[in-house]
């Protein structure tokens, strides 16, 4: 595992990659993000977690399971997003026990998605899942990626308006923060859907965004 992660971060340049997509992965440390969630200061619990069946309201940010106009279909164990948005994008919660838990491991907390399993059951913990909606629009975002076991995901950035700005995949996964930088510096990322297919699942952790005030 901590081959795997050398070998990931490995990959990533200091700055905006030349990937000649949207949205492309950078090192993290590049990125200048004021604000931070941590998940540490809200109610949490051992094991499955504390089962969270409602849109999650915290600092600048609502964590849900889904946008209205988008569904849900099993691919195993794991959620499968379909379907697009609506503009101006609503986040909505998962169904109850298959939406999310707050999880304290070893004295991090972490957010998991719960997939069609249900909670609390293990094979249904962090195959969910995850989607976040910004109060304001941003141009990059980082935030940790806990518990992979070299399976894959997906994390796909939308528009305010309900429009797919690019996808970025996740392969292989593992314990690594992954940093997110639009192209050309654009301000537009409204929200994030995260999926994945990881064996084991996979959950999330300090989460980075907002820009640093314009001094000039």
């Amino acid at each position: 595992m901590i081959l795997m992660r050398a070998l990931f971060l490995s990959l990533l340049p200091t700055g905006l990659l030349a990937c000649g997509a949207p949205v492309c992965l950078v090192n993290p440390d590049s990125l200048a993000l004021t604000r931070v969630i941590t998940f540490d200061d809200i109610p949490s619990g051992a094991g499955p977690g504390l089962r969270v069946d409602d849109v999650m309201n915290l600092n600048g940010a609502q964590f849900g399971e889904i946008f209205a106009g988008q569904g849900l279909a099993a691919a195993g164990a794991h959620d499968q997003v379909i379907g697009a948005a609506l503009g101006p994008l609503i986040l909505l919660p998962g169904a109850p026990g298959q939406n999310l838990s707050v999880v304290n491991f070893y004295g991090n907390t972490v957010l998991n998605g719960y997939g069609p399993a249900g909670f609390p059951r293990r094979e249904g913990q962090g195959e969910g899942a995850i989607a976040v909606l910004f109060d304001n629009d941003q141009n990059a975002l980082s935030f940790a990626l806990r518990g992979g076991e070299s399976g894959a995901a997906l994390a796909q950035f939308l528009r305010r308006d309900g429009s797919v700005i690019g996808a970025v995949p996740i392969e292989p996964t593992g314990e690594f923060t992954l940093g997110f930088a639009r192209a050309d510096d654009i301000r537009d990322i409204a929200g994030m859907v995260l999926t994945n297919t990881d064996p084991e699942g996979i959950a999330i952790d300090t989460l980075r965004f907002g820009n640093p005030p314009d001094l000039s």
